[in-house]
């Protein structure tokens, strides 16, 4: 009987890969990605505690240091990438070790606002602080962490696919789906696109049938190249956390992480 309920499992699982459907997650919450997790009451430590699969964090370099926020008016000296983010997650990993409830990687999107590369500079010098808990990307091979760093916004894209050995990947574009050859999927594993750009959809109706044949076409391709999606700018309301969770969008941007969750564990 084990071995006729593994090899269904194992049918289940080459048909989901065939048909772009993203595996199962234990809990429907790891899907929610915190968008512009740091203007939250608590930034990262209360995303963690929702149980969110990924977060994200505006950044801009200044004097030596990589400042949060939106806006460069936004910025203030203490509100930094390290005591925002870097520091809270390895208080995390030290004291849960496992930070999500999958065990993969909780990914931190770091979306770069200006100065790209200084901003790289920075980044690769205070993730080499925090190595013990980062995915490692070494010659093609990936080696999971407790935290995969994952680089958007303003991208020196030359300058990380460059780095034979690094602590953080890309976040693409929908055009790197097109590209001949495609980028390598260790160095762009997640595919990240305005809704605006696939959909006028504002969450109030039902999506027509072209626009869900469009989606599920770029969920398909995005997964038959091994990759993760997600939409910013998307409609943050129940009827669209459903309708993506249902379509297999991978990772679903939201404002409202706590309001989001209790929605998709049914409490709500």
């Amino acid at each position: 009987m084990r071995f006729v309920t593994t090899l269904a499992a194992l049918v289940a699982m080459a048909f989901a890969a065939c048909v772009g459907v993203p595996k199962q997650l234990p809990d429907p919450v790891l899907r929610l990605h915190g968008h512009n997790d740091y203007l939250q009451p608590v930034p990262c430590t209360r995303a963690l505690e929702i149980g969110l699969g990924s977060i994200e964090a505006d950044v801009f370099p200044v004097d030596g240091e990589l400042l949060v926020g939106h806006e460069r008016w936004q910025l203030r000296r203490w509100r930094t990438l390290r005591s925002m983010y870097l520091e809270p997650l390895a208080d995390a990993v030290r004291e849960r070790g496992m930070l999500r409830a999958d065990g993969e990687p909780l990914v931190l999107l770091v979306d770069v606002k200006d100065g790209p590369v200084e901003a790289w500079r920075l980044l690769q010098a205070q993730l080499a602080e925090y190595a013990g808990m980062l995915t490692r990307f070494i010659d093609g091979r990936v080696e999971p962490g407790e935290v995969t760093v994952l680089l958007s916004g303003k991208r020196p894209v030359s300058a990380v696919a460059a780095s034979a050995s690094r602590l953080c990947a890309l976040d693409g574009r929908l055009r790197d789906l097109d590209r001949e050859p495609p980028p390598p999927v260790d160095l762009v594993p997640w595919i990240s696109s305005p809704w605006r750009a696939v959909s006028d959809w504002a969450g109030s109706d039902e999506l027509m049938p072209g626009e869900l044949a469009r989606l599920r076409a770029l969920i398909a391709k995005a997964h038959a190249q091994g990759r993760e999606l997600r939409f910013w700018g998307a409609p943050d309301r129940k009827e669209a956390w459903r309708a993506f969770l249902d379509l297999g969008i991978d990772h679903i941007d939201t404002d409202q992480p706590a309001n989001a969750a209790r929605f998709l564990r049914g409490s709500d």
